[in-house]
């Protein structure tokens, strides 16, 4: 059940009389719990909304579109409270934060619904048979799975979190379903690295092609991380044998199954040493958001706007700009600035 904190003007719940406060308890007799439930029993042309105002029962059926909204407005856009992290993982990034900055950025999401609607990513500790039902019946596609390992043992030392190993199950159960799962790997050094990651790679790659596509990424650590588990960074050469174990076995996959699946983060080749690959090696690039490829992308795309101004005849205004930038990026900024001047 929902609160109905506002009623749109001229809405079908205004003309129907529901008002703010009034609770939404179902939609054609299925429970209502949050905006996953609401959008996908409402896209009906006809709907039965069950209500309470106070104790008193109300029921409204209502012809419409298909797909058109009845009016309701709610509190948050999940219409409850975000799922927090019940981990404690070894290598969390926001452990790592200095104090003293906003405070939604201490926030651990790992809330299956923003899996869906914003892309984040979830480990799925805190979710229940319940839940899976309720993805595979509505065909959330693609889930987004913080993987690591899939040594169970090895998992719930990872993320402390006596669930870890179990809860792989339902990447089977999505499978079988036939939804697309992405995935991630936070490498840490020396823990599910090596004949882990090969263990996992393996393990992964049987789900395809459900599986479409695994990032996998170094662990991101900060000054601030007293008191926390040690971890230390790939050294380059370190970076360089991690590199030659995924390429390997994602050109097996290449050759075997028709994809590559297993994308590394475009860190591991700066701090190599080694050549970013091309675009065509990031198969549409399915990870970008997680790292991995945005500098091939940002190169491609930068020289074919310039091929297009080249073929437009149109001569680039003169004019100084600042640009800021970290570290890594800062040697790839620096090249294509040069080709402006």
């Amino acid at each position: 059940m929902v609160k109905v904190s506002a009623v749109e003007a001229r809405s079908i719940a205004q003309r129907l009389g529901i008002l703010a406060g009034d609770v939404l308890v179902s939609i054609n007799g299925n429970e209502i719990r949050d905006v996953l439930d609401y959008r996908f029993y409402l896209t009906e042309k006809e709907v039965t909304l069950s209500l309470l105002r106070g104790d008193q029962p109300l029921l409204y059926t209502v012809r419409k579109g298909e797909y058109d909204d009845v009016g309701l407005l709610f509190e948050t856009p999940l219409m409850d409270k975000k799922h927090t992290c019940a981990n404690e993982c070894i290598f969390c990034f926001i452990d790592q934060m200095p104090q003293g900055c906003r405070e939604t950025l201490y926030f651990k999401d790992d809330d299956s619904r923003l899996s869906f609607l914003h892309g984040s990513y979830v480990t799925l500790t805190n979710m229940t048979d319940r839940d899976v039902e309720r993805i595979i019946k509505m065909r959330l596609s693609p889930i987004n799975v913080s993987v690591h390992t899939t040594n169970p043992a090895l998992r719930v030392k990872m993320m402390k979190n006596k669930r870890a190993g179990e809860v792989l199950s339902y990447l089977a159960r999505i499978k079988d379903a036939g939804l697309k799962i992405h995935a991630q790997i936070v490498l840490c050094r020396g823990i599910n690295d090596g004949e882990e990651l090969l263990r996992t790679m393996h393990d992964l790659a049987a789900l395809y092609p459900a599986l479409d596509s695994v990032s996998i990424v170094p662990a991101g650590l900060t000054r601030f991380r007293e008191g926390l588990y040690p971890l230390s960074p790939y050294t380059a050469e370190e970076c360089r044998s991690v590199i030659g174990t995924v390429e390997q076995f994602a050109l097996a996959c290449k050759e075997h199954l028709g994809a590559y699946i297993f994308h590394l983060a475009d860190e591991l080749y700066l701090k190599a040493g080694i050549p970013l690959p091309d675009e065509e090696r990031y198969e549409d690039y399915p990870q970008l958001e997680n790292g991995v490829g945005m500098i091939t992308s940002l190169r491609d795309e930068f020289l074919s706007e310039l091929r297009f101004m080249e073929e437009d005849g149109i001569s680039p205004v003169r004019r100084t700009v600042s640009v800021v930038t970290g570290h890594a990026a800062y040697p790839l900024l620096c090249e294509l600035s040069s080709m402006l001047t």
